[in-house]
């Protein structure tokens, strides 16, 4: 980034961060102390925060366009998950220094993918030092209807959204550790740089899920989350995973399995569906327009799961995503 050193802290809120007009239940937003919001009756809130650091959760070299419109689709994953409305959505960068071009890149990201899904940005902070971006995104839920991860039962289905693993293939292709065609990388970036978030299928899934969580640090990792909370063990069907055209053109089916399960940042839902509402999936989804597959079953245990392709055991030896590896 080359610096121009004209533009402010206010400079760049005004000039970048303040493009579109507000929601109408935004009483006050970005430019005061606090923002003020109204909220719509027998309604709860829904808060998440994720924070992006350079060299951690992502290359010096992302494109900005891209770094902006994930940092805001990684919350509304979040909300997706809930079974969550994304309402109003709050922005803090740390920024090495200014650069206006970069800027504009980032924030027409941010703002595309925000105006799409209806989401008012309506405060947040900017100040100096090395790259990182933290978003907190709130949403609503209507009362009672709230996902989480601690409902799942044994004998519920296990489902996943879209396809899984192509975000962890673009990474490895980035990062060296195989080479992807130009046509496969650009297929594969696409799904890393520009994750679309399930928000609609949350919604389907309010009345009929028991138990919902997004894919950010792998499959194996996050559906683990759910088996602890709600105490299940699950059965995987590999041979069920959803893979692309592209991972199965680029990887044998060994690497594909050990990316559906492990690659992480796919930001696709997982969920759990009791065998009374098996048949209402179809109905509850099909307005969303989002491609769903059941890949597994749940059974007593205590966060276990057993891998199986074709019928027969499966070993995998790789990790999933933990921050702090």
């Amino acid at each position: 980034m080359s610096s121009q050193p004209s533009l402010g802290e206010f400079d760049i809120i005004d000039k970048y961060f303040q493009k579109s007009a507000p929601r109408q239940d935004v009483i006050l937003g970005v430019g005061d102390d606090a923002a003020v919001v109204a909220l719509p009756d027998n309604s709860h809130i829904a808060i998440s925060t994720d924070t992006l650091v350079e060299g951690v959760h992502f290359f010096a070299d992302i494109p900005p366009r891209a770094l902006g419109h994930k940092a805001l689709a990684v919350n509304l994953s979040d909300m997706a998950a809930m079974g969550a409305e994304p309402r109003w959505v709050t922005l803090a960068i740390t920024l090495p220094e200014i650069n206006e071009a970069w800027l504009a890149q980032f924030s027409k990201g941010f703002y595309d993918l925000a105006e799409y899904f209806n989401v008012s940005l309506i405060g947040g902070d900017t100040t100096k030092g090395p790259l990182s971006i933290t978003v907190t995104v709130h949403g609503v839920v209507p009362h009672g209807k709230a996902l989480r991860r601690d409902g799942a039962k044994p004998g519920d289905w296990i489902y996943v959204t879209g396809n899984l693993g192509d975000s962890g293939l673009a990474l490895a292709h980035l990062q060296h550790q195989l080479s992807l065609s130009p046509q496969q990388l650009e297929l594969s970036l696409k799904q890393h740089y520009f994750p679309q978030p399930r928000v609609l299928a949350g919604y389907g899934l309010r009345d009929i899920a028991s138990a919902t969580i997004d894919i950010s640090d792998g499959l194996y990792n996050d559906l683990g989350h759910i088996l602890r909370k709600s105490s299940c063990s699950a059965t995987l069907k590999l041979e069920q995973l959803p893979l692309s055209e592209t991972m199965n053109e680029a990887v044998s089916i060994d690497q594909s399995i050990a990316f559906a399960l492990n690659g992480g940042e796919d930001y696709e839902l997982c969920f759990t569906v009791p065998e009374s509402n098996k048949g209402s999936v179809d109905t509850s989804l099909s307005f969303s327009g989002i491609q769903y597959t059941c890949i597994g079953q749940l059974a007593p245990g205590k966060g276990e799961i057993k891998l199986q392709y074709k019928d027969k055991p499966y070993q995998l030896d790789q990790a999933g995503w933990d921050h702090f590896v």
